[in-house]
């Protein structure tokens, strides 16, 4: 017998030789969501963690808010998957966005809608979804386990249980619902993966995705911590356009970050030739913004030009703009010369940034690649290989931009894992 705290203050007991209908593997987000399903359902469920808390990673989403999901339409929601979103229409219609607020409100967690429909607690606090999550799972009556899962026991392609650390557990379905590779540190070390693999399944590449980016221009270094917003980027791709997005980033040590930029990272495959371009005055097109420098002009007509652009730009940023532009930062305004002003002009409009390479997996928010959807039943989340095998969550090769749909993804895929079993 093994007394377990992961459930904090309270303490359950688990015999080893019981068997359950369901053993989920992991204590995150899907994994909570499916265990605690599949026990409103009916069903003996053991869910194990290795860490000693539940929700660990769900603790730091959001920089500790916990962005839960977005109000966008399904479209918009499909949209912002930009790989095997076909995948998730199932799961997603049967368990949407609105279902998810509905979901937290009745336990408690009043959200608000933020820009961009970003859901959050009301609170702010992530603490609260968490605390909401195992609410949930010990009102169902899951057994909870801190224990570590080394292999997915199994006959005849039919699973049977896992083998922990401490001894085996037995199942007719187990759900792995292990995350990624992302913020190792919370637990998600890729043990999903191994087990998959074992068992005969295919596991895509795995790289980081919403993740910071290296550049190669020094002068980025020099803006750090420089928060720029309203600014619209353009990702190139060999000198073709492939994504787009409006919004937040900030300069950093090493290079850029920020929602724009991590959305942007998801579409950094290979080792092309990259390249981040910034519109820093969206709002106004060439013919405007020429008007609005040459009022500022006017305005500082005896003034040196690094001197003129206070009302245009962060303070930060002018010398960094003033050195690109080529003109020499002690020439009056009134004498810089039309073609001068149209290279500030499309500097404003078009300052490019070259990729270096990604941050590594460690900082990443989430992991791209992960279980291939093709080897997964969509409708039940069961493996098509082996019987009784269920995936949801981050382990699945499906993931999305910024703005609370991976979270989302998490839900939807481990109601339905929850609710086919």
């Amino acid at each position: 017998m093994t007394d377990l705290k992961i459930y904090g203050k309270n303490t359950m007991s688990i015999n080893n030789m019981e068997k359950y209908d369901v053993i989920v593997i992991g204590g995150g987000p899907a994994g909570m969501m499916a265990a605690g399903t599949a026990a409103n359902n009916g069903k003996r469920v053991l869910l194990i963690e290795k860490n000693d808390m539940l929700g660990r990673k769900l603790r730091i989403t959001g920089k500790g808010r916990c962005n839960i999901t977005n109000t966008a339409d399904d479209e918009t929601f499909f949209d912002n998957l930009p790989k095997n979103s076909k995948f998730m229409f199932s799961s997603y219609y049967n368990f949407n966005n609105y279902d998810v607020i509905d979901f937290f409100n009745t336990l408690g967690v009043e959200t608000v809608e933020e820009r961009g429909g970003r859901v959050f607690p009301k609170s702010e606090k992530a603490i609260d979804v968490v605390n909401a999550m195992i609410k949930f799972i010990k009102d169902a009556k899951v057994s909870a386990k801190k224990d570590k899962v080394v292999k997915i026991l199994a006959e005849d392609n039919t699973v049977c249980g896992v083998k922990c650390e401490s001894g085996e557990y037995f199942a007719d379905n187990v759900i792995i619902a292990t995350g990624g590779r992302s913020y190792p540190l919370t637990g998600s070390t890729g043990d999903g993966y191994r087990f998959a693999k074992e068992l005969g399944h295919t596991v895509t590449e795995i790289r980081p995705s919403l993740v910071p980016v290296e550049t190669k221009d020094s002068w980025c270094r020099e803006l750090q911590g420089l928060s720029l917003r309203n600014i619209s980027i353009k990702l190139v791709k060999d000198s073709k356009e492939i994504f787009s997005d409006f919004g937040e980033m900030i300069f950093t040590h090493f290079g850029v970050s920020g929602p724009v930029i991590l959305s942007a990272s998801a579409h950094i495959t290979d080792k092309s030739q990259y390249k981040l371009i910034l519109d820093l005055k969206p709002a106004l097109d060439e013919k405007t913004l020429d008007k609005r420098i040459l009022r500022d002009f006017e305005s500082f007509s005896n003034k040196n030009f690094s001197n003129a652009l206070d009302e245009l730009l962060p303070k930060k940023l002018i010398p960094v703009i003033v050195g690109l532009s080529g003109i020499s930062p002690y020439k009056k305004v009134n004498m810089i010369t039309k073609e001068e002003r149209e290279t500030l002009l499309k500097l404003l409009k078009n300052l490019t940034i070259t990729v270096k390479r990604l941050r590594p997996i460690d900082e990443a928010i989430v992991t791209r690649g992960g279980i291939a959807v093709n080897e997964i039943n969509p409708s039940t989340m069961e493996s098509k290989l082996v019987k009784g095998l269920y995936f949801c969550g981050e382990v699945i090769d499906v993931d999305a931009y910024t703005g609370g749909y991976n979270l989302q993804i998490a839900f939807s895929t481990g109601r339905q894992a929850g609710e086919s079993i």
